[in-house]
């Protein structure tokens, strides 16, 4: 993703945000109203988050670490594959309030979103994140120190694919900014 300080030429940005690079770090400021979330419960379809994708044809693993500092409901960053606005998942906390956060994942199948997440204290602004697959199905996890990694869950995307978009994402869906930094990324071989 990041090499001497520079955006990879293999990846490209999806709603380029306001960015800048540090000692191979990304640190992203994301926009106000920017979201990934299509139809179930809320009614609305948005696709307008910020990501930073390359191409991947074969079976991976990649994995993150990220520190955010929250502002609105809703603020989230972390770990993405997108085949198109109706079908993805992502990975991230997603801030709710001074008290508590919801780590958790969304799965996006054939423009339906679901949501699945454990609360976590808001406190928490430190995460690693990580997503492999076998084909079309995916594990999910995550882990506060890159070297003990959790299971959040395991799913499939249902829309045939030969590659997918595969990278690090942010958004703010109220009407606020907050910033994001992304560093220890890592594409490889599946080893799930």
């Amino acid at each position: 993703m990041i090499y001497k300080n520079k955006i990879d030429e293999n990846f490209h940005w999806f709603n380029e945000p306001e960015f800048t690079i540090e000692k191979n770090r990304l640190k992203v400021r994301s926009f106000p109203h920017t979201d990934f979330w299509q139809t179930t419960h809320y009614g609305f379809k948005r696709d307008n988050g910020h990501c930073l994708l390359t191409k991947v044809q074969k079976d991976f693993s990649m994995t993150v670490r990220t520190e955010f500092e929250p502002k609105k409901q809703y603020d989230q960053c972390g770990l993405i594959v997108r085949l198109n606005s109706e079908n993805w998942i992502k990975i991230s906390t997603e801030y709710e309030s001074d008290k508590h956060s919801r780590l958790g994942s969304v799965v996006t199948n054939w423009g339906y979103s679901d949501w699945a997440s454990i609360d976590v204290h808001s406190k928490i602004n430190e995460m690693w994140y990580r997503i492999q697959n076998k084909g079309h199905d995916f594990l999910l996890e995550f882990s506060k120190n890159g070297k003990k990694w959790h299971q959040l869950r395991i799913t499939h995307l249902h829309e045939t694919f030969r590659r997918v978009s595969a990278g690090v994402y942010s958004c703010s869906p109220s009407d606020s900014s907050f910033t994001a930094v992304f560093d220890h990324f890592q594409l490889a071989d599946s080893n799930w």
